[in-house]
C-alpha cells in the first residue's frame, strides 16, 4: 500500500509543486487549500485528492480532520500553507496584516498538528513511522527591515516545530523543517506587495536562477522518501546568488580572476 500525504497550500506555488512531486514518486496525496477550483484542476492533472479548507477556521479544520480520518490513513503532513503581507516598519505596521500572518503561519499549523497527530500515530504504529514536514523560511533565522511581521510569524512557527520534535522524542514520527530563502513563485511576493506586480518582480530583477517551487518540492520529497530512521531536522536552502539573507548578487554569476 502506498503512503498518503496531506499537503497544505496546494493551490499554487510550492504546495502545488509538492503535490506533483509526491504523486510522481508514487504517494497518495490529499491537496488542501482554500481555492476549490484550483485544487480540482490540480487533482485532475495529478490524480491527487482535494479538500477545500480555510486553515484559519477551527471548525473547517475539524471537518478536514474528520474527512481525512474517514477516507484512509495519513502517513505524512506537509504544512506549506502560509504567507507574508506588507513590508512596513514595526512602527507603521498593520495590526491586521500581522494578525493574518500569525493566523496562517502559526495558529493554523498548531491546529493541524493537534488534529492530525492521532492519525499520524496510527499510521506509524501500522507502518513503522510517520512524517511531519514544515515549510518555514530564512526569515525565521535573520531579521531585516520591513520584515518584522513575517520574521516574527515564521520564527514562531520555527519554535513550534522545534518544540514538537522534542515533545515527540521516543515516537517514530519525524519532524522536518525546510527553510527556503529566495523562491520565485507566482503569488508569494505579489501577495506581500498587495498585488503590485511591478514591485514584486523588482525583488527578483537581475538575480540569476532564483529557486523555484519545484526545487523546494524536490527537497520535501527527498525528506519524506529518506530511510525512516533519518530525520532532516533543518534544511536551509537558497539560490547560489543569495549567500545570506542580505547578500544577493544581481547580474550574471562569474568566476573572479578568470579571463
Amino acid at each position: 500500500m502506498s503512503r498518503r500525504a496531506v499537503v497544505t497550500g496546494a493551490s499554487s506555488g510550492i504546495g502545488a509543486a509538492t503535490v506533483r512531486a509526491l504523486r510522481d514518486r508514487g504517494w497518495e496525496v490529499v491537496g488542501v487549500a482554500r481555492r476549490a477550483d484550483r485544487l480540482e484542476q490540480l487533482a485532475r492533472e495529478t490524480g491527487a485528492s482535494a479538500i477545500a479548507c480555510d486553515l484559519t477556521d477551527a471548525d473547517a479544520v475539524a471537518a478536514l480532520i474528520s474527512q481525512l480520518e474517514s477516507t484512509g490513513p495519513v502517513h505524512a503532513l506537509v504544512q506549506v500553507a502560509g504567507g507574508a503581507r506588507g513590508t512596513d516598519s514595526v512602527e507603521e505596521g498593520s495590526v491586521e496584516d500581522w494578525q493574518w500572518m500569525f493566523d496562517v503561519n502559526v495558529l493554523s499549523t498548531q491546529r493541524l498538528v493537534a488534529g492530525l497527530l492521532p492519525l499520524l500515530r496510527r499510521a506509524a504504529a501500522d507502518d513503522g513511522h510517520a512524517d511531519t514536514v514544515f515549510l518555514t523560511s530564512t526569515a525565521a533565522q535573520v531579521a531585516y527591515p520591513g520584515g518584522a511581521g513575517y520574521n516574527a510569524a515564521k520564527a514562531a512557527e520555527q519554535m513550534l516545530v522545534r518544540v514538537l520534535r522534542q515533545e515527540l522524542n521516543g515516537e517514530p514520527i519525524r519532524v522536518v523543517e525546510i527553510a527556503p530563502g529566495m523562491v520565485h513563485t507566482e503569488e508569494f511576493t505579489l501577495n506581500r506587495f498587495g498585488g503590485d506586480a511591478v514591485a514584486a518582480e523588482a525583488v527578483y530583477a537581475g538575480v540569476e536562477a532564483p529557486l523555484v517551487a519545484e526545487d523546494v518540492a524536490d527537497v520535501i520529497a527527498y525528506a519524506l522518501d529518506a530511510p525512516g530512521h533519518v530525520n532532516l531536522d533543518l534544511v536551509t536552502m537558497r539560490p547560489v546568488a543569495q549567500s545570506a539573507q542580505h547578500i544577493l548578487a544581481r547580474g550574471p554569476l562569474r568566476v573572479r580572476g578568470g579571463e
